[in-house]
């Protein structure tokens, strides 16, 4: 019979305190939901998501393949040296002109990383088996002071060769 009071005694208590705790409890599990959502989504996709850094760690040790999912746009106005542009809308469609890439490490960036996130799961559906998400994309890779090249420039490169060579 003491038992059963007692346990009556703990489990008021044990409302009680839950009531008055309420607003921080639901912080605490926030919190801990909030830390834990990156390596919940990394791991659900299964593509690892590279700050810039990391990024350029992989393009230079080894030697990724850079594909720029943005529009045509967009990538004029600037990508990364060396990108390969493929929109996201066309992805699908183009998957055999990526394929010697298949076993090769992969860089995906759009502007901002979500897009890039879905052309990952394109790339992974089709058994790529390197694929890496540039996270935060072309803005994050701007942030971190990185250097970008634009079609503009690489046109003049293309037109300043041949000029050289008749002049030379």
């Amino acid at each position: 019979m003491h038992f059963h009071i007692a346990k009556s005694i703990i489990e008021r208590k044990f409302v009680e305190f839950i009531k008055n705790n309420i607003l921080l409890i639901g912080l605490v599990l926030g919190s801990g939901l909030m830390l834990l959502w990156p390596g919940v989504k990394k791991s659900a996709s299964g593509v690892p998501n590279l700050s810039p850094a990391e990024a350029v760690t992989l393009i230079n040790r080894s030697n990724a393949v850079v594909l720029d999912v943005r529009d045509a746009a967009e990538f004029a106005t600037g990508h990364i040296a060396e990108a390969k542009h493929i929109a996201l809308d066309d992805l699908p469609a183009k998957l055999n002109e990526l394929k010697k890439y298949q076993n090769k490490a992969v860089l995906v960036n759009c502007q901002r990383g979500t897009c890039s996130a879905k052309a990952c799961e394109i790339l992974r559906k089709a058994e790529f088996t390197q694929v890496n998400n540039l996270q935060g994309g072309l803005d994050a890779w701007l942030n971190a002071k990185l250097p970008v090249v634009t079609s503009q420039s690489s046109a003049k490169k293309a037109t300043a060769k041949p000029a050289e060579k008749v002049e030379g």
